[in-house]
């Protein structure tokens, strides 16, 4: 059974950080590209940021370039995105995903797996 599990979500001022994690099992991790999308109330789902396993290129959306860093532990089957400079705009659920293909797939919107995700909430 496929699981991506979210961790590390919360409550932050704006400026601050946050540091999500995504524990995968039941698939062949490293084949796979691991990258995070949000959904925030009355706004259309966003692809924030990709990570492909096989060389490690990364995939920002322009509304967190600069700000948010994704990284991968293979060793440990997970990935993390750190999130800095939060802003209020960045408030959503965050949700990990193995999307359809690789990276492209964020892009597009095309997702195999999707964990249950995980609140970000920034105060102004």
């Amino acid at each position: 059974e496929v699981q991506l599990v979210e961790s590390g979500g919360g409550l932050v001022q704006a400026g601050g950080s946050l540091r999500l994690s995504c524990a995968a099992s039941g698939f062949a991790f490293g084949g796979y590209a691991i990258g995070w999308f949000r959904q925030a109330p009355g706004k259309e789902r966003e692809g924030v940021s990709c990570i492909w396993r096989s060389d490690g290129r990364t995939y920002y959306a322009d509304s967190v370039k600069g700000r948010f860093a994704i990284s991968s532990d293979n060793a440990k089957n997970t990935v993390y995105l750190q999130m800095n400079s939060l802003k209020p705009e960045d408030t959503a659920v965050y949700y990990c995903t193995a999307p359809h293909g690789d990276c492209s797939g964020l892009i597009t919107g095309e997702y195999d797996y999707w964990g249950q995700g995980t609140q970000v909430t920034v105060s102004a």
